[in-house]
């Protein structure tokens, strides 16, 4: 299996990842068309993404994407349940009061639970520290990842965007306490590398490490849907998100120049995107979202590349 195409090593772990992961970040919320759902993650199970990541405020709204992989887990998935890799993650706003944000044992440990129960599950097989908490000491934030592995309530423990020499701290508090990290999630894209920048990819690789990507055509921009100016009804026009003044004259022809490029090379400049973040030393997977199964076909052939 270590040598098929679709899958890499996590590091230096035992986990084998797909080279493209499925993200629930947008499309499987409470907004959106259950059955739509159902049918881009079967299409996703049935062409080897076992993969999917998921976090407690995905949806919208809060909560609900992890209540559609609940109804999945009943509908399809509860027979494969070992065959898939659960990844959540608690660290931005998911309810009011102190306790429902940022990275306090109290909150992750509150906000686990909480997944579990909406996504019908005993345990994850990865749990995120979604973002780093500048005023959290960060040995409480790490113990309490160090504690959801040893209570059985997650296989594997995360970080996401976390700078570097948190990123270190936490790599040697974890190491230390036989819980190692098993990956870093982070954003990297033809337009965003701060991750090599900052020299957190080679950290992760020298350590063995796994390096997780999302966004990986930021939110859309890496895609021929904006080549023309903004369309009606892209995630553009929401504003939620993707705001309009972010597309500048320098950035449009800043794409058409890469679209020019994956052209030269016959591929469009979503595969040329996602099989450039492939060839990062360190890479383990890129999280693709997808809102029809013909979208997810369209990035899974980067892997053929």
């Amino acid at each position: 299996m270590t040598n098929d195409p679709i899958y890499r090593r996590c590091g230096r772990s035992g986990v084998l990842l797909p080279k493209i992961s499925l993200g629930f970040w947008h499309n499987f919320g409470a907004n959106d068309p259950y059955e739509r759902s159902r049918e881009i993650t079967r299409y996703a199970f049935e062409h080897g993404i076992v993969h999917f990541d998921l976090a407690n405020n995905y949806g919208p709204p809060y909560g609900s994407a992890e209540e559609t992989m609940g109804r999945l887990i009943d509908d399809d998935f509860r027979p494969h349940r070992d065959e898939l890799f659960i990844a959540t993650k608690a660290g931005y706003d998911m309810w009011p009061g102190p306790y429902g944000n940022w990275g306090s044992r109290k909150y992750l440990m509150a906000s686990l639970d909480q997944s579990l129960r909406r996504m019908h599950l005993d345990y994850v097989d990865l749990f995120y520290s979604h973002r780093y908490d500048p005023e959290t000491p960060l040995e409480e934030t790490l113990q309490a990842l160090v504690d959801v592995v040893r209570q059985g309530k997650a296989l594997y423990v995360g970080i996401s965007r976390w700078p570097l020499p948190a990123l270190q701290f936490a790599y040697d508090y974890l190491l230390q306490r036989d819980v190692p990290l098993l990956i870093y999630q982070g954003r990297l894209n033809l337009l965003d590398r701060a991750p090599q920048d900052e020299g957190i990819l080679d950290f992760c690789h020298q350590q063995g490490v796994g390096f997780i990507s999302f966004s990986p055509l930021a939110q859309g921009l890496l895609t021929d849907r904006y080549l023309h100016g903004i369309p009606e009804g892209s995630r553009m026009t929401q504003g939620r998100f993707l705001k309009p003044d972010v597309l500048t004259p320098e950035l449009l022809e800043r794409l058409r120049e890469l679209n020019r490029q994956a052209s030269l090379r016959n591929e469009t400049l979503a595969q040329m995107a996602l099989s450039w973040i492939l060839e990062q030393q360190g890479v383990t997977s890129v999280l693709v979202g997808a809102s029809s199964t013909q979208q997810l076909a369209q990035n899974l052939s980067a892997l053929k590349l």
